[in-house]
């Protein structure tokens, strides 16, 4: 007996070690991030040409070409970049085909609906047999190394609560449309083949990243959601939101929790290539404590502001393209919230090779070409004027088998 309690005791160990080790701190070097990324593409640009299927999008140009690309689906693991690159879902999983957009059972979902792949402990590629659209009854609570993968149907998760990674890891959304999110919660929710437990009321967020690591959120078109579109907060990182389309919302995109959350120091985020559109009111990104690399994103609409932040972010906006509203006292770009300029002209915000326009401008502050600029400020920005082509086909693709992408 006390063999077997040794033998319990010694296997207890090893799994919270383990356990620890894949929750780790994922941080990373910024400035050697920033860098590959600009290797990524200036690469990409490199290998333009007239009869080149490329954009100079280092992220499409790694698979959008390939007209078997239904066939090697997985490729799209390989082709992340900045903070998310690590993120590599469900790849060397099986293929997991959604046959049933109905059913939404949250506690006991059927085999062929999307819940039911989601909650599996085995890494899986989720893709879907047909056009859909998916109106969940809670939140779709995801397990760790999972892809949804939307090329080749036009699927839509909207009208109900939306998706929720919540303390896993490993996470690819792509190809999806999803909107008019609702809150959901009060409710027993399935989160693993062997655990379901009762969760609060949720934010209606379209994507809600709650200590999530390595996650990347690509060529998703998102909408009028009841809170955030994509919100990352309580020590997430490892993050590359890219290639979004998003539209129609007020509080677009959360990156930080709350000013006195301190562990979000570490949160580390990439938003590349998206196209921030009509109807955007704020926060495209609004940031606190962490790294944000805002690079080649195309902001033709916002309201009130577009990149904001408290409590001490850095954010470095890169090769962006700014066209302000027509409202005299709307062309600021930035946003410095809930400080006085005595406290937020310490905070390192940089606009490098930025294009403004109609009055854009950006208040930089901080240490302007401090350490965590010099490198990657070396490397030159990426031409904002390249953003059109690099995001012309941000948000949902349609994808053909057997043809480009």
């Amino acid at each position: 007996m006390a063999h077997l309690s040794l033998m319990l005791l010694i296997i207890s160990i090893f799994t919270l070690s383990s356990s620890a080790l894949a929750f780790s701190s994922p941080v990373q070097d910024p400035d050697l991030v920033v860098q590959e990324v600009h290797r990524s593409i200036n690469a990409s640009r490199r290998n333009l040409g007239y009869l080149s299927c490329g954009t100079g999008n280092p992220i499409d140009d790694c698979w959008r070409c390939d007209p078997n690309w239904a066939k090697n689906r997985q490729r799209l693991a390989d082709c992340a970049i900045g903070f998310g690159k690590k993120a590599i879902g469900g790849r060397n999983g099986a293929i997991y085909v959604v046959t049933d957009s109905g059913d939404d059972d949250p506690v006991n979902p059927r085999p062929g609906t999307l819940r039911h792949a989601v909650i599996q402990d085995e890494p899986l590629w989720i893709i879907f047999q047909r056009d859909m659209v998916i109106k969940l009854k809670q939140e779709l609570v995801m397990n760790s190394f999972k892809t949804i993968d939307g090329r080749g149907a036009s699927v839509h998760i909207a009208g109900g609560p939306c998706i929720t990674i919540h303390y896993v890891t490993n996470i690819i959304i792509h190809g999806i449309n999803i909107h008019d999110c609702k809150q959901g919660g009060n409710a027993n929710i399935r989160d693993s083949p062997h655990h379901s437990g009762w969760w609060t009321v949720s934010d209606g967020d379209g994507v809600s990243i709650f200590g999530g690591r390595h996650v990347w959120v690509d060529h998703c078109s998102l909408s009028n959601c009841h809170d955030g579109l994509i919100d990352a907060i309580h020590g997430s990182t490892a993050i590359t939101i890219s290639n979004n389309y998003m539209t129609h919302h007020d509080k677009v995109m959360l990156l930080g929790h709350s000013d006195s959350y301190t562990q979000d120091k570490d949160m580390q985020i990439t938003v590349a290539f998206n196209h921030f559109g009509e109807g955007l009111v704020q926060r495209m990104p609004r940031c606190r404590h962490g790294y944000f690399h805002v690079v080649n994103n195309d902001y033709t609409h916002w309201e009130m502001y577009a990149i904001g932040g408290s409590a001490s972010p850095t954010i470095y906006s890169q090769g962006n393209r700014f066209l302000a509203p027509n409202e005299r006292f709307r062309k600021e770009v930035t946003k410095h919230e809930d400080a006085a300029e005595s406290e937020w002209r310490h905070w390192n915000w940089r606009s490098d090779g930025d294009l403004m326009l109609n009055g854009a401008y950006f208040r930089q502050s901080g240490a302007g070409a401090s350490s965590s600029y010099a490198r990657a400020y070396s490397l030159s920005a990426r031409p904002s004027s390249l953003v059109g082509s690099m995001t012309t086909t941000a948000g949902a693709l349609s994808c053909r088998k057997g043809s480009h992408c």
